[in-house]
């Protein structure tokens, strides 16, 4: 073979050859520079991966209630958590653009308002975290709150704090209509520190007193706790209401009203502290017999006997006394207990002549702590209990004021929806 025969086959064969490597190549084959490891495995997209992994933050952010949310809780619906990291910047804002404040948890991984929020309201919400690395995160979610056309609460008395008499019940008024009774009564806890069980009587879809078997214990605390945050009342209507109330019973005072004798008792831990001559309601205008609880207070008061149907032909009150002095209410509908100046002393333990209240002595325009109507009034407060019998008319509704102690305690518990 001559030499250029050879150097011919030598070009043939690294043509070959060369078409032969690219081939290979083009199969997965050959060395690091096409980018792949010895193993096969393409090396660029795991590096593209890791890369990404390394920019992404581990710490995981959330929010509630979740985005979108309405009818959200004016209470605890607010609140931002993270795991695998810690807060660092948390903005709560209303739909009117004020901030609103809240609180951090010592070790950053939670926050939450520190007031209650508006009802009606659109807040938006914006956590920043980062995790272990310093790598950050992000979360946002906007929420409104319940509406008060959505939601319910109750009015309830007694009142934080006050000192008040062994037959004031605890009685809750609420706004909307309660269909859900169960559910709102299991919301409500009342518990006394005398141990007296306690139970709660359904009047209407309204109302509900709670009280125990007798009269509370003379000094001892009531408790009442409100948690119907979220408790749904009626079809689409939720509680508001997260709240805790104590109250205190004072000594044990029960007066006693004879309308047979007008004669008056009023005892303090069951012994009589003084006796006084009365005036109850007159044979056409009997009053109600039964127990009933001073509700109100008035020092003065007006009254009209238009207000509870007692009119003239004209159309006018029977009575209209401007200056009706130291009296307190025992019913809705108008019965007092109160002083009378415009009647001769001589009534007052030997005639009944009032509309259906219970009158005591008393002067106009004056305090005098001698007169019986003045000294009972400085004895009583809230609370206490009035008990009046022999007036021939009949016994006063349960729901008329605070006077549910006119049902037997197996009549009150059948009240109870729980």
């Amino acid at each position: 073979m001559t030499n250029s025969r050879r150097r011919k086959g030598l070009v043939a064969a690294s043509a070959l050859l060369g078409g032969v490597l690219m081939l290979s190549a083009c199969s997965g084959g050959g060395d690091g520079a096409s980018g792949s490891d010895s193993g096969g495995k393409d090396t660029s997209q795991a590096k593209v991966d890791e890369a990404a992994a390394k920019k992404t933050s581990e710490a995981q952010i959330k929010i509630t209630p979740k985005d979108g949310s309405d009818n959200a809780s004016i209470n605890n619906s607010a609140a931002v958590t993270v795991s695998k990291g810690t807060l660092t910047d948390v903005t709560m804002t209303s739909n009117d653009g004020k901030t609103v404040s809240g609180e951090m948890s010592a070790d950053r991984t939670s926050w939450k308002p520190t007031g209650q929020l508006a009802r009606s309201t659109t807040y938006k919400l914006a956590a920043t975290a980062k995790d272990a690395d310093g790598r950050e995160a992000h979360e946002n979610a906007t929420f409104t709150t319940v509406s008060p056309a959505n939601s319910f609460i109750g009015y309830f008395t007694p009142d934080n704090g006050t000192t008040v008499g062994v037959g004031m019940p605890v009685s809750i008024n609420f706004n909307k209509s309660i269909t859900n009774k169960a559910a709102v009564q299991k919301g409500v806890s009342v518990t006394s520190s005398s141990g007296q069980e306690v139970a709660c009587h359904w009047f209407n879809t309204t109302r509900m007193d709670c009280r125990p078997q007798d009269y509370w214990k003379a000094g001892s605390t009531v408790t009442l706790k409100l948690d119907l945050d979220g408790v749904e009342g009626a079809s689409g209507v939720y509680g508001i209401q997260q709240k805790t109330v104590t109250f205190h019973i004072g000594r044990n005072q029960v007066s006693y009203v004879d309308a047979k004798t007008k004669q008056m008792k009023v005892t303090q831990n069951g012994k009589v502290i003084k006796t006084i001559p009365v005036s109850a309601g007159a044979p056409d205008h009997k009053t109600y017999q039964g127990q009933m609880v001073i509700s109100e207070k008035f020092k003065e008061t007006r009254m009209n006997g238009a207000t509870v149907g007692f009119t003239d032909d004209d159309g006018k009150g029977e009575y209209d006394i401007k200056d009706v002095p130291h009296a307190m209410r025992l019913t809705r509908s108008g019965t007092f207990i109160h002083g009378n100046y415009w009647g001769a002393p001589s009534v007052f333990g030997s005639v009944n002549t009032s509309h259906g209240c219970v009158g005591l002595q008393d002067k106009q325009g004056a305090d005098d702590p001698n007169t019986p109507a003045a000294w009972f009034y400085q004895h009583s407060i809230v609370g206490d209990v009035v008990v009046i019998s022999n007036t021939g008319d009949k016994t006063v509704a349960p729901d008329n004021g605070y006077n549910g102690w006119n049902m037997s305690w197996d009549q009150w518990k059948a009240g109870s929806a729980v």
